[in-house]
């Protein structure tokens, strides 16, 4: 529940006053600034009594920017090198790629591109590297972004000297590895629902892998592409992204794991574009066409590209598709089956999130919360970011109105559900 105006927080009384200041400076409504934030008029005026916190540091970075002004200005109490770190349930997840996402917003390979030879970075043996890169995936794999993050502003723009200054046997290779660490770094993105610098490193993931003289490795490429276009809602862009590829992958007709691997991942994720354009038959073909190519590589359990596709990771996904189709009572009979132990915690969380999401529209409040907190504890992002996710939240709220649990708005509050 927001405070009243009597037992509001001095300092949220503090920041709304400086964003009214700084709003008023620059001649903006209240109705032209809130939805210049995808926000509302009455939200933001709650922010400015101080009645609404903003808590999130992607929210905060939003409104200062929509400012002209620091966070700091705002905020005086958050340090320059940004919030410290709680442990991640217990606090609001902070924008942990942004010096990743500052690398890429530059290109870590100009001053290579213009100085050639003669630049001061030192290039890095294969080895390390390929160490660096698997060792980039784990930490994505795990949620660990602030690590993805700190490892990545390192290693690409030694990746990028390295491949473009090499001429020898091993340049297709360090190419290899400079698209893998570029799918990864879009998956995290996608995880941080930064879907634009998803999309930026997808497309120099394909740039990459096509030099790598590995088609299947463009494929993969094309995979974090379409996950980056639902993201930013661009579901025409991902339909047609992932038809190419799956036309180019089914017209080749080999049947090695690698290729299922990456040819069923494409259809659970045209399954997703389907089902969020409501196209229930569409969305169930492409989880059978899954289905069918799972059992053809059978139970082992595989990683190739880092896609985790199973058959385990296709029911996990069938429960997604079932409840974005709002059919609650099949995503439950699927996902109350699976064990999903020997997958991700980011795959872990996406089931849990999902089954949340389920009891939500079957109004089975008590089940509802205890799977999105399990979500939270395996991989916070998750519930932090995923609009879905959020959404859920929101309405078991409003379903449970005064009766609402500590915990259920502790958990909002965290996700800024209600803003």
């Amino acid at each position: 529940m927001k405070p009243t105006g009597k037992d509001v927080d001095p300092q949220d009384r503090a920041f709304g006053q400086r964003v009214q200041k700084f709003r008023k400076e620059r001649r903006r409504t209240q109705a032209e600034f809130a939805a210049a934030l995808g926000k509302t008029s009455s939200w933001l005026s709650q922010v400015e009594r101080g009645v609404q916190p903003v808590q999130r540091m992607d929210l905060l970075q939003q409104v200062a920017d929509e400012l002209g002004v620091s966070v700091q200005q705002l905020r005086p109490s958050i340090p320059a090198d940004g919030p410290s770190h709680a442990p991640a349930a217990a606090q609001p997840l902070s924008n942990d790629l942004d010096e990743t996402r500052r690398l890429l917003s530059g290109h870590p390979a100009l001053d290579t591109l213009l100085a050639g030879q003669g630049n001061s970075r030192t290039t890095r043996a294969l080895e390390p590297l390929r160490s660096d890169v698997d060792d980039l995936w784990e930490l994505t794999h795990a949620g660990q972004l602030a690590q993805v993050s700190a490892l990545a502003v390192q290693l690409l723009p030694d990746l990028e000297q390295t491949v473009r200054t090499d001429s020898g046997e091993h340049q297709m290779e360090l190419y290899l590895l400079l698209s893998r660490a570029y799918q990864a770094l879009s998956a995290a993105f996608v995880r941080q629902d930064e879907a634009d610098a998803a999309w930026v490193a997808a497309d120099r993931a394909v740039f990459a892998a096509e030099r790598s003289d590995d088609p299947l490795q463009v494929c993969a490429s094309v995979f974090r592409m379409v996950q980056a276009f639902v993201r930013l809602r661009s579901l025409g862009q991902a339909e047609h992204a992932a038809q190419t590829a799956i036309d180019a992958l089914e017209d080749q007709g080999s049947s090695s794991p690698k290729a299922l691997s990456i040819l069923g991942s494409l259809h659970l994720a045209l399954a997703l574009v389907r089902a969020r354009a409501s196209a229930r038959t569409e969305a169930k073909a492409e989880i059978a066409k899954a289905r069918t190519i799972a059992m053809q590589l059978g139970d082992e359990h595989r990683n190739d590209f880092n896609l985790e596709f199973g058959p385990v990771n296709v029911e996990i996904q069938a429960v997604s598709t079932a409840v974005d189709l709002g059919d609650a009572g099949e995503a439950l009979d699927i996902g109350l089956a699976i064990d999903a132990t020997d997958l991700s915690p980011e795959r872990q969380g996406r089931l849990l999130m999902d089954l949340g999401r389920a009891h939500a529209q079957r109004r089975h409040g008590g089940e509802a919360l205890a799977c999105l907190l399990r979500a939270e504890a395996i991989a916070p992002e998750i519930i932090q970011t995923h609009q879905a996710s959020r959404a859920a939240i929101r309405e078991l709220v409003l379903v449970a109105g005064p009766n609402a649990s500590r915990d259920l708005l502790d958990l909002a509050e965290r996700a800024d559900a209600l803003g």
